[in-house]
């Protein structure tokens, strides 16, 4: 059955309770999470210079030719669609790097005069860094009526909006969620725990039956950090008061947010410190744990690797803590792509964002990838990965969205600050007094 994606869902999926957005410290995909690929052009590779053939440059966080990431997948054909169709007009190269890089290697190139002319990023302080000062191009111009008509709303545009103008497009909507193992909880006897304490009872059934409960990456500092976000803002920790210095970082509900992420680290694999996402994730569809605290954006990256494992894969929403927030909130965020604001071929780059954004490509980032469109287009959602309409069903039951913490401060930098202190926290490396005490003394220097 086919089935449109409303504006209405969407609506609720990217307004305002984002906070201060989305950026990736640490991964900000988090998307990218399968990305383990060395800095490479990639296989989409440069056409023999021509006067008539307008050169660029895309910049991305996956190795195209390396990848079993669905999502990572689609965007190849994409660029290869472009590619195709545009043949001696224009001629898109792919330039790739590793996740944890790819920040790090995008600010060489712009301080070396070499910035792609199209290049991935998620919204909140990594964008406001390239709108600052002028690096990422103002798309308002571009967005014309049937361009920016065929998207499902003003809403999807929230987070790239700076002063009334629009410097990203959006790609996709994703939501931070709960996999799960339907065997293994079947073999426990355990059900889809609905509040913290049952989440802990399901992790001790589990454990009972001789598996692994939780697998997790603490090698990739913004897993965790999701994690720890999650449970601050199920206590009803209020972040905006904190990053307008109302409020200290230490607090009361900071604090039980912590102690919560100790209580159930007991349950992560022995080597989480140590894993990278590739590899937390990679526990799940390989039955070496029941649970796995990820985003939907995973759901490519699982399908991907084990296709055999998408029927025993579950998702729920993230527990509610009895007597604390709203536990219908939900934390979302959405891959976007800025232009460069110095690209000889603004043309033919706003003709490659079209094409990331046309129902071709939409289509498959639901029915193949299990993301949410950005567009209206329609799609088959029989086609779609069944842990799709669990995510769709976690979205239209949301009473608001929110980002992740390290994406919703105030600089990329305190979003690293705060990954790092909650890996901190979890190695026993600092008490949650400590931990925050430390974030405080950072941002009364730094903010």
């Amino acid at each position: 059955m086919k089935r449109r994606i409303f504006a209405a869902l969407l609506t609720i999926a990217m307004t305002v309770s984002f906070l201060s957005g989305c950026s990736m410290s640490g991964a900000s995909s988090k998307e990218g999470a399968a990305a383990d690929s060395d800095a490479t052009e990639g296989s989409i590779a440069s056409e023999e210079a021509s006067e008539d053939v307008q050169e660029i440059t895309w910049f991305y966080w996956d190795d195209l030719d390396a990848t079993e990431d669905l999502i990572s997948k689609g965007y190849k054909e994409t660029l290869e669609r472009f590619n195709n169709d545009y043949k001696g007009k224009y001629h898109v190269t792919a330039i790739t790097e590793k996740l944890d890089k790819y920040y790090t290697k995008l600010n060489a190139l712009i301080a070396s005069d070499e910035c792609p002319d199209v290049f991935i990023v998620s919204p909140g302080p990594n964008l406001t860094a390239y709108v600052d000062p002028g690096t990422a191009a103002d798309l308002t111009p571009y967005l014309d009526a049937e361009w920016k008509g065929s998207f499902s709303g003003d809403a999807v545009f929230a987070q790239q909006t700076y002063d009334g103008r629009i410097y990203a497009i959006p790609l996709n909507i994703a939501a931070a969620c709960v996999f799960y193992n339907k065997e293994m909880f079947e073999e426990a006897g355990a059900a889809v725990p609905k509040t913290w304490d049952e989440l802990l009872t399901v992790c001790e059934k589990i454990r009972a039956k001789g598996h692994t409960p939780i697998t997790i990456s603490a090698g990739t500092s913004w897993c965790l950090s999701m994690l720890a976000g999650y449970l601050c803002d199920r206590e009803g920790v209020d972040l905006k008061k904190i990053e307008a210095g109302e409020e200290s970082w230490n607090n009361p509900k900071t604090i039980s947010a912590a102690n919560r992420l100790l209580q159930l680290s007991q349950y992560f694999q022995p080597t989480a410190a140590e894993d990278t996402n590739v590899i937390a994730t990679a526990g799940l569809y390989n039955g070496e744990a029941a649970i796995l605290i990820q985003g939907s954006w995973a759901i490519a990256g699982i399908n991907g690797e084990n296709p055999d494992f998408e029927k025993k894969c579950g998702v729920f929403q993230f527990p509610e803590i009895p007597g604390g927030n709203d536990p219908n909130r939900v934390i979302a965020k959405c891959d976007s792509l800025a232009m460069s604001a110095d690209t000889e071929y603004p043309e033919a780059c706003i003709a490659l964002m079209k094409y990331f954004t046309d129902d071709t490509a939409q289509k498959y980032t639901a029915e193949v990838g299990g993301k949410i469109p950005v567009t209206k287009v329609k799609y088959d959602m029989d086609k779609a990965p069944s842990q799709l309409a669990d995510v769709m069903s976690i979205f239209s039951n949301a009473s608001s969205t929110f980002g992740f913490y390290d994406e919703s401060l105030f600089s990329a930098e305190a979003g690293s600050i705060f990954d790092d202190s909650m890996v901190d926290i979890y190695l026993g490396e600092k008490t949650p007094e400590q931990a925050f005490d430390y974030l405080d003394a950072w941002y009364k220097a730094n903010k």
